[in-house]
């Protein structure tokens, strides 16, 4: 009897939304624990998070927001793997405010607003250093203004154009940027068999 070794890639989303003040409107996912605990980010006295019905100073990792690795991600990373093939590397987080349910062969977003360049870190989830994780953090200071409703959000390789890796949508998140709303997004792409 020969064993089998089937991998697959899994990209999950956590969307943080602070006000000017630093606290927490919102926070949708966490890494994929299953739980509740206690959210580091939010005072013990704090309210009912208005987004969901779970209290804001608790992170609500059911609500993990796991999303899709499109086809063209796929082509990218057998480029990124093997010699003799060349690819940039995934390395851009972009926000936009589509509603079309994510796909396989989605090749952008639906309606992207903005992409910047993420602090990428390797991380463990079930095995040593199986996980990327992309984090940037939108504000007015991307020359972000007025009110907006966020729902997708994706990876890239490129500032512009480029190659989309992963796409989540997600129930739209107010933002006021003039008000000093910030919105982070953490990507986390697991390499599992």
């Amino acid at each position: 009897m020969s064993a089998k070794d089937f991998g697959k890639i899994s990209g999950y989303v956590e969307i943080i939304v602070k006000d000017k003040d630093g606290k927490v409107k919102y926070h949708i996912g966490a890494p994929p624990r299953r739980i509740l605990r206690p959210n580091p980010l939010i005072d013990d006295d704090a309210g009912d998070c208005p987004f969901s019905s779970f209290p804001a100073k608790l992170i609500d990792l059911e609500y993990w927001r796991k999303n899709v690795i499109t086809n063209v991600g796929l082509a990218c990373i057998v480029r990124l793997v093997f010699a003799g093939l060349t690819e940039d590397k995934f390395g851009y987080l972009g926000i936009g405010s589509g509603t079309t349910s994510e796909a396989v062969t989605d090749t952008e977003l639906e309606a992207e607003i903005i992409r910047k360049s993420a602090t990428v870190s390797q991380e463990t989830t079930s095995v040593s250093g199986d996980t990327a994780k992309l984090e940037a953090t939108f504000s007015s200071a991307d020359g972000l203004s007025g009110t907006m409703n966020i729902s997708e959000a994706g990876v890239f390789n490129a500032s512009a154009g480029g190659d989309l890796l992963a796409r989540k949508v997600f129930s739209a998140v107010p933002i006021d940027w003039d008000a000093g709303d910030t919105l982070t997004i953490r990507y986390y792409i697991q390499f599992t068999r």
